[in-house]
């Protein structure tokens, strides 16, 4: 939250021993102790607070997936086009020319047999 690392945080104390001194110093920090408790206990009764209020219908709710920064653009066209169970699955060109069993096989598939999941390209510039 702060992004503060171990040294930093060091010097920070030994700025605080030396400005507050070492005789106000267990008061002051009581009372961060005590602010820092305060703090948590406030959030605590605010979140029961909100879960009762909104009810039991918004418990089950996974909001990950209404996070904003998980949309990629590439994942929904793929995912969209790849969900087109209307159409006829395409036949392989091979098998095709060959007249082959995999060709009839690929024409007869139903809809409730999984498809290969082609990746998308990765462009590490659009990143």
């Amino acid at each position: 939250m702060f992004d503060i690392n171990g040294g930093e945080l060091i010097i920070i104390v030994v700025l605080a021993v030396l400005l507050i001194g070492p005789e106000r110093l267990p008061g002051y920090a009581a009372q961060l102790a005590s602010l820092v408790k305060r703090g948590k206990r406030l959030l605590q009764d605010t979140k029961a607070r909100v879960d009762t209020e909104l009810g039991p219908e918004f418990k089950d709710v996974d909001w990950s997936k209404l996070d904003p920064r998980q949309y990629d653009p590439r994942r929904i066209v793929r995912d969209a086009l790849m969900d087109d169970d209307d159409a006829p699955a395409p036949a392989p060109r091979a098998a095709a020319a060959a007249g082959g069993a995999a060709a009839a096989a690929a024409a007869t598939r139903t809809s409730d047999e999984p498809r290969a999941a082609v990746p998308a390209p990765f462009d590490d510039e659009a990143t």
